[in-house]
């Protein structure tokens, strides 16, 4: 798979993540990273926990890791988990999470057919 047919699997923007990382080699090393990154099991069980602090921390850095990697559609979900758990609306937070979740599993398993 291509760093290209990846982004687009994954509702990313490759144009965006090339003007910031400019090789692909760059984008394969960083969003391997992405499979190491803890904060979304960390909302899952905060959000389980009914810990609203953590969890908003946890979705925070989601969608920064999702940002900076122009993972778009990730980064859209994360963000607005992120604005629910601000306002401390853990039941919105808690519908959120079925669209984070669905946009992670998409992300994680594109990422995984990048990286090979």
């Amino acid at each position: 798979m291509t760093v290209q047919e990846c982004y687009e699997q994954i509702g990313g923007d490759y144009n965006e993540i090339m003007s910031r990382l400019r090789t692909e080699e760059r984008i394969r090393k960083f969003a391997g990273m992405f499979l190491k990154e803890q904060s979304y099991n960390t909302l899952v069980q905060t959000l389980k926990d009914r810990n609203q602090e953590e969890a908003f921390r946890a979705a925070h850095t989601l969608k920064g890791v999702c940002q900076n990697l122009s993972f778009t559609a990730l980064f859209k979900s994360s963000y607005d988990i992120t604005e629910a758990l601000r306002e401390g609306d853990m039941e919105k937070a808690d519908k959120l999470l079925e669209k984070v979740t669905e946009d992670y599993q998409r992300t994680l398993e594109g990422v995984k057919a990048l990286i090979g």
